[in-house]
């Protein structure tokens, strides 16, 4: 299928029903302006944003939409009832046998094969979909203090094989890492995710013809690093993570594109115009979707208006690669 340049987030937004009626026009109303890729995770408001995108799905054809989300984060309840996170633990995951509590890492995260296979189960519900297009690992750099670099790249390995087995199994298409700081932060930074390494387990996992073929990362005008700084040692050199990504096949899905509207008040004028943009979420936009190497750029949005706002962008030319370059100098 062809993916819009853009993409609705749902990250955002209290664990309520109001919020869940936003999301589902927001899905509906970016749609119906051409845009075509969602994102979510199995966590996101403790699984009600997969939820309320289901409910926008309902009705349109399975392959008119592109569906990505995300297993690591414990959602730590269903965001239905009032049981405690511990109660929910206990009874959702420890005692079936899914998850205990010394597999979870900061109180918080998890990727063991069980459990990426039963928060699967859970996002395939909740989307009523039978194939999910992108499993993400939600960032396991969470993980890397804790693990040390061998420890960590042999626990992704073994999540890279149940991938293999979810893709193998038809419940997905193809699987990704979701990071924040992990391709952003420099070598030597005790959460600096290694593409290279990634790339070898998801080979040692699947072969040559594994289905690691997409990472997740943010960027924005705001957190450039994405496009300008060469973190990854990759094949002899320094690269960009978007250019380290160009260079192994793989596409790139861009987060926080707005920076959760905090950078919209500080963009001049002069310069919203100079991106396209008739506002400045569309000008914030048209920069990252404009990144040489960005597959999609997602963004959170909420409400039905900023939806329509924002896919404004798919019909606007691409900003020239090196006008973007010169707005850092």
């Amino acid at each position: 299928m062809d993916l819009s340049s853009l993409g609705l987030g749902t990250y955002l937004g209290e664990a309520t029903s109001a919020v869940d009626e936003g999301y589902v026009a927001a899905a509906r109303a970016f749609f119906a302006a051409g845009g075509t890729v969602f994102d979510t995770a199995a966590n996101y408001r403790a699984g009600r944003s997969e939820r309320a995108l289901g409910s926008a799905f309902a009705g349109l054809p399975r392959e008119a939409v592109f569906v990505s989300t995300k297993a690591g984060y414990l959602p730590m309840g269903d965001g239905l009832t009032d049981e405690s996170p511990r109660d929910w633990f206990r009874r959702t995951l420890e005692a079936p046998g899914i998850l205990s509590a010394e597999e979870v890492v900061d109180g918080c995260h998890a990727m063991t094969p069980r459990y990426l296979a039963h928060q699967l189960e859970v996002s395939r519900a909740a989307l009523g979909v039978e194939t999910v297009d992108l499993f993400h690992l939600h960032n396991p750099e969470q993980q890397l203090p804790h693990l040390g670099p061998e420890a960590f790249y042999s626990a992704v390995r073994k999540a890279f094989e149940a991938c293999e087995g979810f893709v193998a199994s038809g419940a997905v298409r193809a699987y990704g890492v979701a990071t924040w700081n992990g391709f952003r932060v420099p070598p030597g930074r005790p959460d600096h995710l290694s593409l290279e390494r990634l790339l070898a387990a998801a080979e040692a996992a699947g072969g040559r013809d594994h289905h690691f073929r997409w990472i997740q990362l943010p960027l924005n005008l705001a957190l450039p690093e994405a496009f300008l700084a060469p973190t990854q040692p990759f094949r002899g050199e320094r690269l960009t993570p978007l250019q380290a990504a160009r260079a192994a096949g793989l596409s790139v899905q861009t987060s926080a594109s707005i920076m959760q509207a905090r950078i919209l008040s500080q963009l001049p004028a002069d310069l919203v115009e100079a991106l396209g943009g008739a506002t400045p979420a569309q000008a914030a936009l048209q920069f990252t979707r404009s990144c040489p190497g960005v597959t999609v750029a997602l963004c959170g949005m909420g409400r039905a208006d900023h939806a329509t706002e924002n896919a404004a962008v798919l019909a606007l030319p691409k900003v020239d690669p090196a006008l973007l370059e010169g707005l850092f100098g």
